[in-house]
Order: structure tokens, then sequence, then C-alpha cells
């Protein structure tokens, strides 16, 4: 029987049946879409034949949110920035993180899965800079200088630990740099009065180091960490964000805000 003929039975065929076939194997020259599950799987290994079926977590991540979640908290626009980019980039590498504004006095930290956990106020190193001076972390207390005090910026994995007295969330071990309870050992530092006041000059009182609430620390940053590292962000305060955080050079910026809508037209006067 004629290639032809047969072509056309089988086409009658796939018709009646409500399916469409691939049979260029057939006919050369003549391509149709294969039935669901059957042939077009077999055609996609041979056009692609490196190609892998998705892993559950490649499509988990597919559906994770593509920006940071603040909840109620009114953040600025660079830690948004800062935050939105680690969940959409998944520079946390599915870990949770902790972003940290210096300007705003601010920390937040969120679940790997980029949700807030907890917000809270917080002291910084008593100098305004982003770097911290080389061999810091060796040195006593008492030498450091009060424009050495700085709480530098930048990425770090950081992890739970323990210094001399309590457990701490280490930013940089080796710029001794953490994350830790408030420290109330000199009453002229007022460090618990600091943390209450509305003023983003008070927060700077620290050798360098971040202090929160021990509430804070205990219910929030515990939870995150314990059992696991994670990635810490702490934003500059004389530094460009994007130099600080080179990526962001490529990263979509976040459309501008809609203008506010204008105000209705005044009313005429009614009659008196």
């Amino acid at each position: 029987m004629p290639r032809t003929h047969i072509f056309e039975k089988v086409r009658v065929a796939a018709r009646q049946a409500g399916l469409v076939l691939a049979i260029a194997a057939w006919i050369p020259g003549v391509a149709a879409s294969a039935a669901p599950g059957t042939a077009d799987g077999e055609r996609l290994q041979s056009v692609a034949p490196n190609a892998q079926a998705s892993s559950p977590n490649q499509a988990s991540a597919a559906l994770a949110p593509l920006q940071a979640n603040f909840l109620s908290e009114r953040p600025s626009p660079e830690a948004r920035r800062v935050a939105d980019w680690a969940v959409g980039s998944r520079d946390a590498g599915g870990l949770p993180f902790v972003v940290i504004d210096k300007v705003s006095a601010r920390v937040f930290v969120f679940e790997a899965s980029g949700v807030l956990r907890g917000a809270s106020t917080a002291l910084f190193g008593l100098a305004r800079g982003d770097d911290s001076v080389p061999g810091i972390g060796s040195r006593k207390l008492s030498t450091i200088r009060p424009e050495e005090r700085t709480t530098p910026a930048g990425r770090f994995v950081a992890e739970l630990g323990r210094d001399f007295h309590q457990d701490i969330l280490w930013i940089d071990y080796d710029a001794a740099l953490s994350l830790h309870r408030v420290v109330t050992g000199n009453p002229g530092d007022r460090r618990q009065a600091r943390l209450l006041s509305p003023l983003a000059a008070e927060k700077r009182i620290s050798y360098g180091c971040i202090n929160v609430p021990a509430a804070f620390y205990d219910g929030v940053v515990l939870g995150a960490f314990t059992g696991t590292n994670g990635i810490v962000y702490i934003l500059p305060e004389q530094h460009a964000l994007e130099d600080v955080f080179r990526p962001l050079r490529t990263w979509p910026s976040p459309p501008a805000p809609a203008p506010p809508a204008p105000a209705p037209p005044a009313l005429a006067p009614g009659p008196r």
C-alpha cells in the first residue's frame, strides 16, 4: 500500500480519536505534535538530550516569593532593596538571613523563605564607617580608639557561638564582630535607655558589635539560627550600596512609587 494511503488512514484515525500524532518518522518533512505523555517526550529528548526533569527543590524555588515579606514593618528603601535581592536572586542560599540598617538603627531577621521573623532597634559602633581596622579582632578593648569603633558593612556568613561570657551570633570572627544581647555592665553607657530612644544618633555607643534587646535575641535570633548558619547583610552608611553589594549593579531597581492622586477640585460655594 502506498505510504500516502497509510498516512491518510492514520490521520483520519487520529482525528476521530481526538489526538494529534507525531508522524514525521513516517513521511519526512511532515511534523505534528504528539499525544500527551507519549512521543513528545521522546522528541524533546532528541532535541535536548542533556535536559533533566526539575527536582522538587527546583520546583519549590520556582514557587518561592520574589520579594522579601516585611509584614507590617516599613524599612528604608535600601533595606528593602537588599532584602528583595537576597530573596529574588537566592543569594541567601536557602538560609535564614538578617538585614542590618545602621542609618535607621534597625535589624530585620528573616526566615529562609523570605518572610520576616522579627525586627528590632539596635545599637552600633560609636564611630561611623563601613570598614574594620585591620587586626582589630586581636586587640584589647582598652586599646581601641573611639574613631576605630566601627560596625563594618558587607555580606557575612554568621553562626551562633560563644565569647567568654555568653552565647552570641558571630558575624565576623576574625574582626570580633558579633550580634548579641545588649551589654549593660557600664551604667554610663545608658545602653538600655538608648535602645528605647527614637533618635538614631543615640544608637552609636558600642565598640562595633550590634547590641539588641535580650528578648529579641532570645526569641528571634536564637530561633532563626539554632542548628544552622545564615547570612547577615550590613548596609553601608558611607560607601555606595552597589559598591558593597556589587550584584545590585545589575539587579533590577524597584519600580518608582506611584505619584499621589491629585486633590479633588474645590467646590464652588453654595447659596447662603
